[in-house]
C-alpha cells in the first residue's frame, strides 16, 4: 500500500470557495492512511504526544511489506517548506491538550475539540488577508498525526507573529441529523483569546458586509501587559454596592468629552465618579465579542445590549480605541487596563456572561464557530436536529455535556487569572442546570443512576456545571451571581443550585418592592421581608442576607425614572409594533402619564424615586442600581432598549449636572450605608437587634390593607436607626420608640425638598431645619407625607 503522507499547503483560496483541492488531498491522505494504520500504530502514537515530533517519518525502515522507494517519497513531502508568511515553518504532529492556540517555544499549538468531524485543516490568515476574504495558509490535519481521541491538533514550528487562525471541518452536513460541517467556512476556535473581524464599531466590512471572514489571535509566548501589582480587593460580597453600566454607553454620549468615548479607555476617565458615588463594583453588561450588526442587514437595528456572544474568551474588540490594531492585543491590554484602574479606585468587576446561547441562533442562523465546529455537542437538540430554544434567542448552549461545561469553566477561569475580573454575573443561568441533549448518567457521574428519567432541558438537583464551577479552586472564591430563570419558564429564585456560594438577582425583592412602594394593598409583610434579607427565599437553604441581589431597576426593564412616570411601555421604535418588553411592569406614572405633567405629580415622582432608592440602601443583601437612575435617566417608556445606539441608551452626562439633587441623595445614601454596620450585616437580623413598629412603636401592621413599615435597627457605629415607609395616599404622625437620654435626630425625609431631603453635617442651616421639627421631636413624635420615608438618628439628649 501507499505510505501515509501529510500534506503541508493547500492553495490560498476565497472564504466559501469549493475547497476541491484541500478536500481531495484530504480524501486521498484518508485512503493511504487506512492501508498502513496498523502497521504504523506505534509510531503514530510517539508522534502523537512530542510536540518536537516532526512528521518528517521514515515510514518504510523496519516496516514489512513498506518499500525503500516509498520512504522517499515521503520525505519529499513532509520536507519543512518556506510558507507566504515568511520564515521557514514546519509542521509537527502537536499536543491534545491545552485546547486553544498555546504559544510555546519554537512555534505554537493548535488544539481544538470535534468529534464529528472526517477532516480538518488549520487556516492561517495575515490582517491583510483577511480583510481580503482569503487563507494565506492552509494545513491540512492528518486523522492519524494530528488527532488525539476527538481533539484535532497540530504544532506548527516557526515565526507566527502578527498571524491568525480558523478551522475548517469536513463532515456530514445534514440539519434533521444535528449535523452542520461545512467546509466552506472557516470557523473561529472557540478558546481564541481574540476574534478579528470589523474594527470600527457600526461600520460593515468591504462591500456592506455585516458578517465578514473572523480569525482568531495567535498568542504571543510573553505577556507585554504591567499589571503593577494589582492584586484581587475580595470585598466580603456583603459590603458591595453594584453599579450595573453598559461599557460603551457610559462614555459615548458627547456631554461625557473624554478623548476615547464608547470605550474602555474612556471609561476609566470616569470611574473617579462612581468612586464619589459610592459604588464599589461594577457589573459590565456584555463584554465578550458579539457583532453589533447581526440585525443590520435586514434593519436598522443594532444589538446594542450584546447578549449575543461570538466568542467567549475574547473581549469585545470595538469597545477598544485600538480596536483591530496589533491583531487584538490592543483591546486585550485595554480592557486589563480598565480592570486595574478600577481595582486601584476600590472598584471590583464582574462581568455579566451569556452562556446560555450564541449568536449562531436557530437553523437559519450562521455558521461561525461552534456550529460548524461540533453543533451536536455544543448545542442542545431535539431527536430530529431541532435546537432548543429555552434562551429565547434561537438555541440553546448545551452546558452540561462534559465537553461544553470543561470549556465553560476553562472560560472563567482565563477572566479571572488572566484578566483578574472578581466574578460573573450569569445571564439566564437556570439554563446551566438543565440537562444535556444526549444525557447520559454514565457519562456525567461514572455510573448508572436508578429511577434515571432525565431527558433534554429537565432541570437537574445537582447541575455539573454548577457543581464544577462551585468546587473549583479559583472561581469558588469569586463572586457568582444567577439570574435564576430562564426564557423556557424554570424560575429559580430562592431554590437555585448554590452549594451555598452562589447568589441570585432576587427578581422577587424586585416585584415586592414596586407595588409596596407604589401603595399596593397586601405588601406591608412581603416588604418587610425584603428589608431582611428575604430569609423566606434563603434562610432555610443555609444561605445569608448577601446571596440576595436586591434591585428595583436594571437593564431590562423601565428605568427608575419611567418606573414613576409610565403605566404602559412605549416601544414603538424598537419596530416589533410595541410587542416586544414586558407588559408586567408594576409601575405607576403618579398620577398623569408621561414626561409633561404637573407640579405636583413631578414632587411625587421625586419622591418616589428617592423611597425606592432608600428601599435598596437599607434593605439586608446587597444592592444594585442601574447606569443612570441616580440622575433619573428616563428612555421614553421603552422597556426593551437593546436595539438602540444612541442617546436613550447613553448616560447623559449633562444631565446628572442638571439632576444633581438626586444623585446628591442618592451619593449620600450610599455612604450611608456604608457608615451603618447594621445594613450589611453577615446574617439574618433578630428579635434582639431588629424591632418592627406601626404609627406607634412596637406595634407593626401586618394586615392587607397597611401601607405602613418600619423598624428600628442597633447599630454598633451609629447607636440606633430608625427607618420608615409611609406608602399611603394620606400623611401620618409617627410615634417613635422612647430611648431615655437620647434624642431622634432626622437624617433622610424623601418629602422634603433638597436639599433637606438628606441633612448633611456641612448643611448651612442645618440646626435651622432640625429646630423646625424639636416641636414633634420633643415629644417623640415625626411627621411624615403621603409617599414618604425617613431615616432617623439616635443621639444623646444633652
Amino acid at each position: 500500500g501507499e505510505p501515509p503522507a501529510l500534506p503541508l499547503r493547500a492553495p490560498a483560496r476565497r472564504r466559501g470557495g469549493p475547497g476541491a483541492a484541500w478536500a481531495g488531498a484530504a480524501r486521498r491522505a484518508r485512503r493511504r492512511n487506512a492501508a498502513v494504520s496498523a502497521g504504523n500504530a506505534g509510531r503514530r502514537v510517539g508522534l502523537r504526544r512530542s510536540v518536537a515530533s516532526a512528521v518528517e517519518v521514515r515510514v518504510g525502515e523496519d516496516e514489512e511489506g513498506v518499500e525503500e522507494e516509498e520512504e522517499e517519497e515521503v520525505e519529499a513531502v513532509v520536507m519543512p517548506e518556506r510558507y507566504a508568511l515568511g520564515g521557514a515553518c514546519r509542521v509537527l504532529a502537536g499536543m491534545p491538550a491545552p485546547l486553544g492556540a498555546t504559544a510555546l517555544d519554537g512555534g505554537v499549538n493548535f488544539a481544538v475539540y470535534s468529534a464529528g468531524a472526517s477532516a480538518a485543516s488549520l487556516c492561517l490568515f495575515t490582517p491583510d488577508d483577511l480583510e481580503a476574504g482569503e487563507v494565506t495558509e492552509e494545513v491540512p490535519l492528518d486523522p492519524l498525526f494530528n488527532r488525539t481521541g476527538n481533539v484535532w491538533h497540530v504544532f506548527i514550528e516557526g515565526e507566527l507573529h502578527n498571524m491568525l487562525y480558523g478551522y475548517r471541518f469536513d463532515g456530514m452536513f445534514a440539519p434533521h441529523c444535528g449535523q452542520y460541517f461545512d467546509v466552506s467556512n472557516v470557523v473561529v476556535d472557540p478558546y481564541a483569546k481574540a476574534v478579528i473581524s470589523r474594527g470600527e464599531y457600526g461600520v460593515p466590512g468591504p462591500g456592506g458586509d455585516c458578517w465578514p471572514q473572523m480569525a482568531g489571535l495567535i498568542p504571543l509566548p510573553y505577556s507585554t501587559f504591567d499589571w503593577q501589582g494589582d492584586l484581587p480587593l475580595r470585598y466580603p460580597q456583603k459590603d458591595l454596592v453594584i453599579y450595573e453600566m453598559h461599557l460603551r454607553g457610559f462614555t459615548k454620549h458627547s456631554s461625557s468629552n473624554v478623548e476615547h468615548p464608547g470605550t474602555y479607555i474612556g471609561a476609566i476617565s470616569k470611574l473617579d465618579y462612581l468612586k464619589e458615588l459610592g459604588v464599589n463594583c461594577v457589573e459590565l453588561m456584555p463584554c465578550h465579542e458579539f457583532n453589533e450588526l447581526e440585525y443590520f442587514s435586514c434593519s436598522s437595528k443594532m444589538n446594542f445590549w450584546g447578549y449575543s456572544t461570538i466568542n467567549f474568551f475574547s473581549p469585545m474588540i470595538r469597545y477598544s480605541s485600538g480596536g483591530i490594531r496589533n491583531c487584538g492585543r490592543d483591546a486585550i491590554n485595554e480592557f486589563k487596563t480598565f480592570v486595574r484602574e478600577a481595582h486601584k479606585r476600590g472598584i471590583e468587576v464582574i462581568m455579566d456572561v451569556v452562556f446560555n446561547h450564541t449568536a449562531e441562533g436557530n437553523e437559519k442562523g450562521p455558521i461561525l464557530s461552534f456550529r460548524g465546529i461540533d453543533n451536536s455537542t455544543y448545542y442542545m437538540l431535539a431527536p430530529k436536529g431541532e435546537f432548543y430554544n429555552y434562551s429565547g434567542c434561537g438555541n440553546t448552549f448545551n452546558c452540561n455535556h462534559p465537553v461544553v461545561r470543561e470549556f465553560i469553566v476553562d472560560c472563567l477561569r482565563y477572566w479571572v487569572t488572566e484578566m483578574h475580573v472578581d466574578g460573573f454575573r450569569f445571564d439566564l443561568a437556570s439554563i446551566m442546570t438543565r440537562g444535556c441533549s444526549l444525557w447520559d448518567p454514565v457519562n456525567v457521574y461514572g455510573s448508572p443512576v436508578e429511577g434515571d428519567m432525565t431527558t433534554t432541558g429537565t432541570p437537574l438537583a445537582t447541575p455539573p456545571l454548577i457543581d464544577m464551577i462551585s468546587n473549583d479552586p479559583i472561581l469558588g472564591d469569586v463572586k457568582l451571581i444567577a439570574e435564576a430563570w430562564d426564557a423556557g419558564g424554570l424560575y429559580q429564585v430562592g431554590q437555585f443550585p448554590h452549594w451555598k456560594i452562589w447568589s441570585e438577582w432576587n427578581g422577587k425583592y424586585r416585584d415586592i418592592v414596586r407595588q409596596f412602594i407604589k401603595g399596593t394593598d397586601g405588601f406591608a409583610g412581603g416588604f418587610a421581608e425584603c428589608l431582611c434579607g428575604s430569609p423566606h427565599l434563603y434562610q432555610a437553604g443555609g444561605r445569608k442576607p448577601w446571596h440576595s441581589i436586591n434591585f428595583v431597576c436594571a437593564h431590562d426593564g423601565f428605568t427608575l425614572a419611567d418606573l414613576v412616570t409610565y403605566n404602559k411601555k412605549y416601544n414603538s421604535s424598537n419596530g416589533e409594533d410595541n410587542r416586544d418588553g414586558e407588559n408586567h411592569n408594576l409601575s405607576w406614572n403618579c398620577g398623569e402619564e408621561g414626561e409633561f405633567a404637573g407640579l405636583s405629580v413631578k414632587r411625587l415622582r421625586k419622591r418616589q424615586m428617592r423611597n425606592f432608592f432608600v428601599s435598596l440602601m437599607v434593605s439586608q443583601g446587597v444592592p444594585m442600581f442601574y447606569m443612570g437612575d441616580e440622575y433619573g435617566h428616563t428612555k421614553g417608556g421603552n422597556n426593551n432598549t437593546y436595539c438602540h445606539d444612541h442617546y436613550v441608551n447613553y448616560f447623559r452626562w449633562d444631565k446628572k449636572e442638571e439632576s444633581s439633587d438626586l444623585q446628591r441623595f442618592c451619593s449620600l445614601m450610599t455612604k450611608f450605608r456604608k457608615q451603618c454596620e447594621s445594613l450589611g450585616l453577615a446574617d439574618f437580623p433578630t428579635a434582639q437587634r431588629l424591632h418592627w413598629h406601626g404609627h406607634q412603636p412596637g406595634k407593626p401592621d401586618w394586615s392587607e390593607t397597611s401601607r405602613f413599615v418600619a423598624f428600628s435597627m442597633k447599630d454598633e457605629t451609629k447607636g440606633e436607626i430608625y427607618v420608615a415607609f409611609n406608602a399611603s395616599h394620606l400623611p401620618a404622625v409617627v410615634g417613635l420608640p422612647e430611648r431615655p437620654g437620647y434624642r431622634w435626630e432626622p437624617l433622610v425625609d424623601t418629602g422634603k425638598p433638597a436639599p433637606y431631603d438628606f441633612l448633611t453635617d456641612d448643611l448651612p442651616d442645618r440646626a435651622h431645619a432640625v429646630h423646625l421639627f424639636s416641636h414633634f421631636l420633643n415629644s417623640n413624635l415625626y411627621p411624615m407625607l403621603s409617599y414618604s420615608s425617613i431615616i432617623l438618628e439616635l443621639q444623646p439628649d444633652d
